[in-house]
């Protein structure tokens, strides 16, 4: 393929560094694969992106879990957006309230555009000094005072901080039509719950599928979801795994399950059962959103296997459109240089997917190269 980047020979700027877990080793290769095989293109925010089309990993959750020690991932705002989803929520004033602000570009971005259609207190910022004067500026908020309006005004919180129907929505409301007596009500179908259900009902099932590409509804959306959806797959543990898995959970050798038997196992509630989960991503901005993306979505394995008594096992990216903007060129470069260290553990507290909180998720023995500064392009 005659690649863009490969006429500049960037991978010859790349040092070689070992590898201490196949979570970095594989993001890492996936990162020059881009740099050496992709084309030029134009994009939606304009900054222009290195291009692949079609990319796909896998990381095994007995490894550990899947965080990127190359540089350091905001865990934060990994599992508050996460929660956030799985509440059903999609108006930003949560993660905003919670420190995370990962989506105030896109919200900020839906204010400028649609201020104009409402009332005229929410298009001024009122109240300022003008040449020494009181008065009021015919002008917007900035970026600052509208999310300092999220958090303080929740009227305008409730306007202003909403993102349409976005993965919340579909996730746990997605809205079916009843045309035959269509008077605009509507039936909202839960997909989460009914995915457990159906883990736990029919675990062989092949529509073990979650989506968040509601045609319906893009157009009322802020932006279109870019991981659009996931499916699972379940299959049985041979008694020999599942001794492996109790012996692993109480920290023993594996000879402390000799004696046990299968039904001594079963009395113990020890998974039958293996958890795999694939999600598809349309666009992936591959420096600042796939690291964020291959965390939550362990989280989301782990905490659905969890809820129907599996062992989490493969997590799997399927990418689309990879790239990596023009303006993360130079921070790429430098994150392959970088240090790796060994993945750190995820445990979770004893609470339902439904209801847990950002204190129910302990990440243990993170370690790992500084933080990268990478552009977004809104």
């Amino acid at each position: 393929m005659d690649g863009f980047l490969s006429l500049q020979n960037y991978s010859e700027k790349i040092n070689k560094t070992i590898m201490k877990n196949n979570v970095d080793k594989q993001y890492l290769k996936y990162l020059k694969y881009i740099l050496n095989n992709g084309f030029k293109k134009v994009d939606r925010t304009g900054t222009g992106t290195i291009s692949i089309f079609d990319y796909s990993m896998r990381f095994n959750m007995s490894e550990g879990f899947p965080l990127l020690t190359s540089k350091k991932v905001f865990t934060k705002a990994v599992i508050h957006e996460l929660i956030w989803f799985l509440k059903g929520d999609t108006n930003i004033k949560y993660l905003v309230d919670n420190g995370v602000h990962i989506w105030d570009g896109d919200s900020f971005a839906n204010y400028l555009k649609n201020r104009d259609r409402f009332s005229n207190k929410d298009n001024v910022k009122e109240d300022v000094v003008i040449n020494g004067m009181n008065g009021s500026s015919n002008r917007p908020y900035t970026q600052e005072e509208f999310i300092d309006k999220i958090k303080t005004d929740d009227e305008f919180a409730n306007k202003w901080g909403e993102l349409g129907p976005i993965y919340g929505s579909q996730w746990r409301s997605w809205k079916q039509w009843h045309v035959k007596d269509y008077v605009g009500g509507n039936t909202q179908i839960d997909q989460i719950k009914n995915l457990i259900n159906d883990l736990k009902t029919n675990p062989d099932s092949r529509r073990l599928m979650v989506s968040a590409w509601n045609v319906g509804e893009l157009d009322q959306m802020v932006l279109p979801p870019c991981h659009f959806g996931f499916q699972c797959y379940t299959s049985e543990l041979t008694i020999e795994q599942r001794k492996k898995w109790w012996c692993d959970y109480f920290e023993k050798d594996i000879s402390y399950a000799d004696d046990i038997s299968e039904s001594e196992l079963d009395e113990q509630l020890v998974p039958k059962r293996k958890l795999d989960l694939k999600w598809f991503q349309r666009s992936v901005d591959s420096p600042l959103g796939l690291p964020f993306n291959i965390a939550s979505y362990a989280i989301l394995l782990h905490l659905l296997a969890k809820e129907v008594n599996m062992v989490p096992n493969d997590l799997i990216f399927s990418g689309g459109d990879c790239h990596i903007y023009l303006n993360q060129i130079k921070g790429v470069n430098e994150q392959l240089k970088r240090e790796t260290f060994k993945l750190p553990k995820l445990k979770l507290h004893n609470k339902s997917i439904f209801d847990f909180k950002y204190e129910d998720i302990e990440i243990i023995n993170y370690k790992s190269s500084p933080s990268l500064k990478f552009p977004l392009s809104n």
